[in-house]
């Protein structure tokens, strides 16, 4: 910041005179500069800035320029370079957030067969409600852990269950299993993948994902790429949301976890992997292209829409 525009900005809190002296200027060169008329350019980029603001606070302050950019160009029509978004988005103190380093959270059981990995690190569908990707994290408030498990649809990218409580037992993962089947009721030979976190490798879980026809896949021990999409999911959830504050009380994160997935994540945030738009959007767009209606979702049959091999790793 130039100290002229220094001074225009804090003239209601300082004097001018004074603040001309401490940043040795003269007054009647910042009358001259205060008063002169913008260039066109100027009045522009002013104009773009406060568009930039507005966007920056309507996606909560999360997005950096790439999606800043998305959103001036597919949604406002303009015409405009990404290094100008960088520009204008610096100079007004704005930016993206950056994601912690991953650690570890698997609680794995000695002595138990696992499950193949039926992705090997091919995290792309040919269709929806073909291939899910499942995670455990833990996420800390002043009254203790609470633990999320989510389940994501590889296609759509939409968070399409999950489950968030004080303990890590078991019915932790099959309630997000549940809310999965309940809303997307896939047909039989939906791939699940996951890592070999106890709960996934349990008797009750296995018994439910077999009952609804589900096949399960596991990434070897220790290794986050395995499960990279799912990983992808927390990271981001912890960036923009977790790691934001610090959180009193359990209930408080459990509604913004809520608020965060469902309305946010799933309908609201642009996704780099579908092409800058959200996973809802995604998934409303490519039903009306097939000429079904946005609830066929949840009945898609692999007789209508053929599954392929995916040839390429995408991750979120």
């Amino acid at each position: 910041m130039s100290a002229f525009r220094f001074v225009l900005a804090k003239k209601a809190e300082h004097s001018i005179a004074t603040m001309c002296r401490v940043l040795v200027v003269s007054r009647s060169g910042y009358h001259a500069w205060a008063t002169r008329k913008l260039s066109a350019r100027a009045r522009e980029d002013a104009r773009l800035s406060a568009r930039i603001e507005v966007l920056h606070r309507r996606g909560r302050g999360v997005y950096g320029s790439p999606r800043i950019w998305s959103d001036l160009v597919l949604e406002d029509g303009e015409r405009i370079s990404r290094k100008r978004v960088e520009r204008l988005m610096r100079q007004a103190g704005l930016s993206g957030l950056i994601v912690k380093k991953w650690k570890s959270t698997t609680v794995r059981v000695p002595g138990v067969r696992v499950a193949d990995d039926l992705l090997d690190r091919q995290f792309a569908a040919g269709a929806p409600n073909r291939c899910w990707v499942a995670d455990i994290t833990y996420l800390r408030t002043w009254e203790g852990w609470l633990y999320l498990v989510a389940v994501q649809d590889l296609f759509y990218r939409r968070i399409v269950g999950w489950s968030i409580d004080s303990h890590m037992r078991t019915d932790l993962v099959t309630d997000a299993l549940q809310m999965a089947l309940a809303h997307r009721r896939p047909d039989r030979g939906l791939i699940w993948h996951s890592d070999q976190g106890s709960q996934f490798v349990s008797l009750a879980f296995g018994q439910q994902a077999r009952a609804a026809g589900i096949a399960q896949s596991m990434g070897s021990k220790g290794d986050c790429f395995d499960n990279a999409v799912a990983e992808s999911f927390f990271a981001t959830l912890k960036k923009e949301l977790i790691h934001r504050r610090s959180w009193p009380t359990k209930a408080e994160l459990r509604t913004e976890v809520f608020d965060y997935i469902e309305v946010f994540y799933n309908r609201q945030r642009r996704h780099r992997t579908l092409g800058q738009i959200s996973p809802a959007e995604f998934e409303h767009r490519t039903l009306m292209t097939d000429g079904a209606s946005l609830a066929a979702s949840r009945l898609a049959s692999p007789n209508k829409i053929m599954f392929t091999a995916p040839t390429a790793s995408a991750v979120a």
